[in-house]
């Protein structure tokens, strides 16, 4: 059992270590059950440490539409069930710590383990024997095990599966459901040991009104990074299937719909399987899909058993890079159409951050297409109705201020703010009528007849 039997009921203590977009929702979530404590872990850096103020006074550093969220921070503080400190001496006395820390990956695709090896050995260091670690952050197959057990070993004096339990769990969040989806989504836990396994499945059948499903550590992150691998691979041939009606000068989205029309029988699935065409766009983005195919190639060079290239996984990631580059392609060719020299056309793009209806900025493909096109053209602006800054972004929230006097607008995402736009309203305060469209925000056929230049991924180009 995990915890203590005190007066009154039991008592567990957890640490959460990073207050992101999986920590505090999982936080609060752990702090709403009875008997459970939980503090916070966050570094006081000049990025990231008004968050320790912020949450403790009850409020979300999460912005964007995020149900429950707000309302349950400011419930479980106030019951003082839930605290952020940047103490870390509070591992010490943690019956469970969590580790969710950013682990992203550098130019050449490399896991960047910074903070997780530094949180690893500060838990070493400090936690107390019986103590179950979980690491919930995204990593490369075997980083459990060849990574984050040995450094725990190393600074605790104590043997992983023995005197203390060891499991990797990871969370299937998305912005906008962040607690929908750690309640209502099943759960993976693999454990180092079929005890650290059980040890697992008993903490998060807390909160988890889901299955949860038991394995072993290295099993578990291989899922993972599969499941964010098998969506960029999906996402890549809907961009790719995108290209070819472009070049066919048919519209990709007719495609999609007779594709997905297919009917499923599932009680013959084999021989009429579902089809879920996904939706081309002008990138991908968010903190697992342009870096999670590259962990799991990672794993497999580091501790694969023989030389193997998954080649689909690594051109389906690069096509999904390619793809801000082609909306400067058919940028470019809409301009020229209207006789309009990049070098001197003043720009705005639509949408910062990479989900709709969030202020989530990680790996959007926004800024791989600001900073392609922010040395080739007069002017260049990015609106955003959520994000509130970005270092070396020119930014604003005033939509009018970001579409006036531009001579194309480029559209990156599907905030509900950009549905509804008007053409006329658009057309009154543009220098010159260009929309390039990477999320099908608009109709081509409305744009055209509206007088506008209209180019979109997967769209006619006449």
């Amino acid at each position: 059992m995990i915890g203590k039997i005190v007066e009154g009921g039991l008592h567990l203590e957890i640490v959460v270590v990073g207050m992101g977009y999986v920590g505090i929702p999982a936080g609060a979530l752990f702090a709403d059950v009875e008997g459970i404590m939980v503090t916070g872990v966050q570094r006081r850096s000049e990025r990231s440490g008004w968050k320790i103020d912020y949450l403790n006074a009850g409020k979300s550093p999460i912005g964007g539409d995020e149900p429950g969220l707000e309302a349950l921070i400011e419930k479980v503080v106030k019951a003082g069930n839930f605290r952020v400190t940047d103490d870390t001496s509070v591992y010490g006395s943690a019956d469970a710590i969590l580790i969710d820390v950013q682990t992203p990956v550098d130019e050449n695709h490399i896991p960047r383990y910074d903070s997780l090896r530094q949180v690893s050995a500060d838990i070493g260091m400090k936690m107390k024997k019986g103590a179950l670690i979980v690491v919930e952050s995204t990593v490369a197959p075997g980083t459990t095990q060849f990574v984050v057990k040995p450094i725990l070993e190393e600074h605790s004096g104590m043997k992983a599966g023995a005197d203390f339990n060891l499991v990797y769990s990871y969370e299937r969040v998305m912005v906008g459901r962040l607690l929908y989806n750690l309640q209502h989504m099943p759960r993976v836990v693999g454990g180092l040991t079929a005890e650290c396994t059980r040890r697992g499945v008993e903490l998060y059948e807390k909160i988890c009104k889901a299955k949860v499903y038991p394995t072993n550590c290295l099993t578990a992150e291989v899922a993972k990074v599969t499941e964010n691998t098998y969506r960029d691979v999906n996402i890549a041939f809907a961009n790719e299937i995108a290209l070819v009606c472009e070049s066919l000068n048919i519209n990709v989205h007719d495609v999609r719909r007779l594709v997905n029309s297919l009917p499923f029988d599932p009680e013959n699935p084999r021989k009429n399987p579902y089809r879920n065409m996904h939706i081309p766009g002008g990138g991908v983005g968010g903190h697992c899909l342009p870096k999670d195919p590259w962990l799991l190639k990672y794993g497999l060079d580091a501790y694969g058993s023989f030389g193997f290239v998954p080649k689909v996984i690594v051109e389906s990631r690069n096509i999904n890079d390619f793809m801000p580059k082609h909306m400067k392609e058919l940028l470019i060719e809409a301009l020229d159409e209207r006789g309009v020299e990049l070098g001197k056309a003043s720009l705005c793009i639509l949408g910062l951050a990479f989900l709709e209806d969030s202020d989530d900025t990680r790996n959007t493909p926004t800024v791989s297409l600001y900073e392609m096109l922010e040395k080739d053209c007069e002017g260049l602006v990015v609106h955003d109705p959520y994000v509130r800054e970005h270092e070396g972004v020119n930014l604003t929230n005033d939509l009018d201020e970001a579409i006036r006097g531009k001579d194309a607008v480029l559209v990156l995402l599907r905030h509900k703010q950009y549905l509804e736009l008007t053409l006329d309203w658009m057309r009154d305060r543009m220098r010159v009528p260009v929309i390039v469209d990477g999320r099908n925000v608009f109709n081509r056929e409305e744009c055209l007849a509206a007088g506008f230049t209209f180019k979109g991924v997967g769209l006619p180009r006449s």
